[in-house]
């Protein structure tokens, strides 16, 4: 037993009050063939939330090959712990299985865990495990140079704060309480960026529609002189220094605003094809990516700090400056009426699976605004994008704020630097 600075209750191994720990099946034991529409569910790292088990997005196997895989087995109520993270999804964190699951495995990179519920609650191993406490310990002894991953020693090893049954079942009541309100914060702010966001393209659609009404529609390829899309050598993982180069990544656009920070070094020992740089007033728009909804998105280049060229991924689309402004044309082609083209687009294309081809791009419709117009419609988006953003960073901070809050009262109640009793008092007041 240890007692570390500032944790109140004995610490010991998981591995004292483990009944039974099983892993999921590796390779050759679970592969396409063995998937159905229905059956046994296979539950996955995205089913395992920070002491939340989330209920969807599960894959199933066949309930003949569910008899052959008993050993994997999860029962309602079972610990399932996540063998391997990221950035966004710490390794180690844990849940409990619901009672509503139906017969179900644990797939790899996840473990299933029993406990001796007469010493270790499985909820409150769960807290426990998913607390930043626990999670900080872990990540030192994970293994895997892009994403951390534990395997069943370690798992074995982990160190939880153990109090008595009453004051774990106490930190437990506490806890499903108070992060529940929590959560439920964090969902309303995160509904209200979205809203800020539906709002904003709601309002580019009207305009888009209403200037359409005035002046009529034109296709794009009337406004676009060229269409080419870049170069994409071997770089380096991290963004260019002063005086070096850099290639722009597929996802610089996919906010709908071009991010310079969106690139990677090019090596010192690389040319760099100067006919990709990009240029202040470059308009660029994603001509590939893993989710079809990123694909047509585009953005104009504002600010250019870094010698950034230009990658396969992404088009630049030179636009005629006789007849349109470029960051007018942005403006458009973010409207409801392009993109459901670009889908029905990329959806049309056989062989193109998320691939824009130019064609589409020539076949988008825009409204036929007198290019003297069209810096004072692109400025009057540009201010409701600018309104926009300010308050969404308003409530992305206050998510944060929420999800940083959740953290330290998981860490503190489990350490026993919380009261939970008293807190509880004091939060029903």
């Amino acid at each position: 037993m240890t007692i570390m600075e500032g944790i109140l209750y004995p610490q010991f191994p998981i591995r004292r009050f483990i009944a039974n720990i099983a892993d999921g099946p590796f390779g050759s034991s679970l592969t396409s063939s063995h998937y159905a529409d229905g059956g046994a569910r296979v539950i996955r790292l995205g089913n395992v939330g920070s002491a939340r088990f989330k209920d969807s997005d599960f894959a199933y196997i066949t309930l003949e090959y569910f008899k052959e895989l008993r050993r994997h087995e999860v029962l309602p109520g079972d610990l399932i712990i996540a063998g391997l993270g990221d950035g966004n999804n710490p390794v180690g964190r844990a849940c409990v299985a619901p009672d509503h699951l139906g017969p179900a495995i644990v797939k790899a990179d996840c473990f299933r865990v029993r406990l001796d519920e007469e010493r270790l609650i499985h909820r409150y191993a769960a807290w426990a495990l998913s607390s930043s406490f626990v999670s900080d310990q872990v990540s030192s002894l994970t293994r895997g140079s892009t994403r951390a991953r534990i395997n069943l020693e370690v798992v074995r090893d982990i160190q939880l704060p153990i109090p008595s049954l009453e004051e774990q079942s106490r930190i437990v009541n506490f806890l499903d309480a108070e992060t529940a309100r929590i959560d439920r914060l964090i969902h309303l702010r995160s509904q209200q960026v979205n809203l800020l966001t539906s709002r904003h393209l709601s309002r580019l659609s009207e305009i888009s529609s209403a200037l359409t009404e005035r002046f009529g529609e034109i296709y794009l390829r009337y406004f676009i002189a060229r269409i080419e899309q870049g170069w994409s050598p071997q770089c380096e993982d991290r963004l260019a220094d002063a005086g070096e180069w850099g290639v722009v990544k597929a996802g610089c656009v996919n906010t709908g605003r071009f991010d310079q920070l969106q690139h990677k070094a090019l090596p010192g020992n690389i040319e760099p094809r100067r006919e990709y740089q990009l240029r202040l007033g470059d308009l660029l728009m994603s001509r590939a990516s893993g989710s079809p909804d990123l694909i047509g998105s585009v953005g104009f280049v504002r600010e250019l700090d870094s010698n950034l060229l230009l990658c396969d991924k992404i088009y630049r689309l030179s636009v005629d400056r006789t007849r349109a402004k470029a960051d007018f044309v942005a403006h458009m082609l973010r409207s409801h009426q392009s993109r459901e083209h670009i889908k029905n687009g990329i959806s049309g294309a056989e062989g193109m699976a998320n691939n824009l081809p130019t064609r589409v791009i020539r076949e988008c419709i825009v409204p036929n605004v007198p290019i003297g117009l069209q810096d004072q419609i692109a400025a009057d988006l540009d201010r409701d994008i600018e309104k926009t953003e300010r308050a969404r960073a308003v409530l992305e901070r206050s998510i944060l704020l929420l999800t940083e809050r959740r953290e330290a009262l998981i860490s503190a109640a489990v350490t026993g630097q919380l009261d939970v009793t008293t807190a509880r008092r004091a939060s029903v007041a």
